[in-house]
């Protein structure tokens, strides 16, 4: 592919092509996509500690871990497609840049309030940054090449999320909670040096106008649907709940109208509605989303139930990475061999069994022996599947609108981030509050003046709530951690689960609705002649106009 032009999408072929200094132009993009990734991750083993810190309430500590997922969610189209149209290589640099202050501003937070909009705001200067990062390597490189690169940055960038816990939980042990978000200041530095040095200006960028009023609706339905799931749980909170659900609905019919009216519209619906994007990224949303989710609740059993360290903790997902790395480069291949479903498909099947080892084995006495095993499988089957759900969508869109391809592919990771967090978040809060209070309601009698509705309600709050009153009344710590460790069990097997459901839908949808190898081919290779005509129509009428103004001008 040329550095310089219009191109459209790449026709399926054996041939690659690639930019000047390839391998440090790659290395370049997976570092700055590092920072985002190795952010969203710092946060999960610090929860405890940040929850103790500030005595927060479940919904407090997930509204820490999904924030920075929230606001790279909410801001990726736009600012996606704003890369496109002025500059990736600016907002590459402008976003990484960014990442310095903010996390120096969630490092110390003086609340947990604070704490969130540190990493609400981290999470957008990420949606600069980030995007670019996809749509560089699929205008830099084609055919097989792509696919190589593609699945490098995807395995170590889920590899590079998943160290971040091992990493925070080393920090955690000599260093107070603040300093995990310390973690990225040298990469971002790094990142940013490299990027400047080895990564080309405008390549295939757009021209046309971007659909800002599109950027704003889709930031607010991302939004209010993420926070909406969030609060869901929380007491006496169903009018906001409604109320952000309703937002949510209204702006997401706003957005589809805009869309389809807009003259140059921020997300394609043409392009989305083929069965290899949209499809491709269903699937992807609920396979990253299923790490993050896991990640999330694992950290917390971990230390909240078996007691680990936060290093030990971290140490623990280490077999989920190590995965992840090994198996991403066979996933290319497997899916130049067998096409994109069928990978799909084999990496459903490892995050299925993940699952159900984690609901079925995951006790109040379990061995690492099940604990690790359980992370491995989740990662293979991420290494498997995260090739294929980004491929699809990079290879069914036009280059000029790869930002949207680019966009679609981040939302798999931050949005199904942000919603599979927030419905484990979600559950863990209610089925531990649940546990609790039918453990209050069960307790001997002596204990019933001792339980007031202030101890009551903090007790429900969290499991950092409950370790409060143990250390308030340590009469009593025995039995009031045993029952907090038991309502978790609860809360997480509801997350479980929700996960298994989620994995069964998303391997459905793909199985049914993804075309097979030789369909699939067949539909991308009719997508480049639909481009290449689209094109080639543009510099004609261009050239038309051109002639015409010379011919006024004699």
């Amino acid at each position: 592919m040329s550095q310089n032009g219009s191109q459209s999408t790449e026709a399926p072929s054996s041939a690659s092509s690639a930019p000047d200094h390839a391998g440090l132009v790659l290395v370049s993009v997976i570092l700055v996509a590092a920072v985002a990734n190795l952010n969203l991750s710092v946060a999960n083993v610090a929860l405890p500690s940040i929850g103790a810190a500030f005595e927060a309430s479940q919904t407090a500590l997930n509204l820490v871990a999904v924030g920075y997922s929230l606001g790279l969610a909410a801001s990726v189209l736009w600012l996606g497609a704003l890369g496109d149209r002025y500059g990736r290589k600016m907002m590459l640099i402008a976003g990484t840049a960014l990442a310095i202050p903010f996390s120096l501003v969630a490092a110390f937070a003086p609340s947990v309030e604070a704490l969130v909009l540190a990493r609400l705001m981290g999470g957008l200067a990420a949606g600069m940054a980030y995007p670019t990062t996809l749509a560089l390597i699929t205008a830099l490189w084609s055919g097989p090449g792509r696919t190589r690169s593609i699945a490098l940055w995807s395995g170590l960038g889920g590899a590079i999320a998943s160290l971040g816990p091992l990493l925070s939980g080393w920090l955690l042990e000599r260093s107070p909670w603040g300093s995990v978000f310390l973690l990225t200041l040298p990469l971002a530095v790094v990142a940013l040096f490299m990027a400047f040095k080895f990564v080309p200006s405008h390549v295939n960028e757009s021209t046309e106008p971007v659909d800002n009023l599109g950027g704003i609706l889709s930031a607010l339905l991302v939004g209010a649907l993420v926070l909406g799931i969030n609060f869901a749980p929380v007491p006496n909170a169903g009018a906001l709940v409604v109320g952000l659900l309703v937002i949510a609905v209204v702006v997401g019919i706003a957005f589809f109208i805009r869309q389809r009216r807009a003259a140059n519209p921020l997300y394609d619906l043409h392009v989305a509605g083929r069965p290899t994007f949209w499809v491709s990224a269903c699937a992807g949303i609920i396979v990253f989303g299923s790490l993050m989710a896991a990640m999330f609740v694992g950290q917390q059993y971990l230390q909240n139930v078996l007691g680990y360290s936060t290093f030990q903790a971290g140490l623990a997902i280490l077999p989920a990475a190590l995965c992840m790395v090994l198996v991403a480069p066979r996933s290319a291949k497997l899916v130049e061999a067998r096409g994109a479903r069928f990978t799909l498909l084999a990496g459903d099947v490892f995050i299925l069994l993940g699952f159900l080892a984690m609901l079925l084995l995951w006790k109040e006495s379990a061995s690492y022996w099940v604990v690790g095993p359980a992370y491995a499988l989740v990662g293979i089957g991420v290494g498997l599947a995260g090739t294929p759900a980004s491929h699809s969508l990079t290879g069914s869109v036009p280059i000029t609108r790869v930002g949207m391809a680019s966009g679609t592919a981040d939302l798999q990771r931050d949005l199904g981030g942000a919603i599979m967090t927030s419905i484990f978040g979600a559950l863990l809060t209610a089925g531990y509050s649940a546990a609790f209070a039918s453990a209050i309601a069960r307790a001997p009698t002596a204990y019933e003046q001792l339980i007031t509705d202030n101890i009551a309600a903090e007790l429900q709050k969290s499991f950092a709530g409950a370790a409060a009153v143990a250390q308030e009344y340590p009469a009593y710590a025995t039995p009031i951690m045993e029952a907090a460790r038991v309502s978790f069990l609860q809360g997480d097997a509801w997350a479980y689960m929700a996960g298994i459901v989620a994995i069964l839908l998303g391997a459905s949808l793909v199985f049914f609705r993804f075309p097979a190898k030789v369909d699939e081919e067949r539909l991308l290779a009719e997508y480049h002649a639909e481009a290449t005509g689209a094109a080639d129509e543009r510099d004609a009428s261009s050239g038309e106009q051109t002639t015409g103004s010379s011919l006024a001008a004699r």
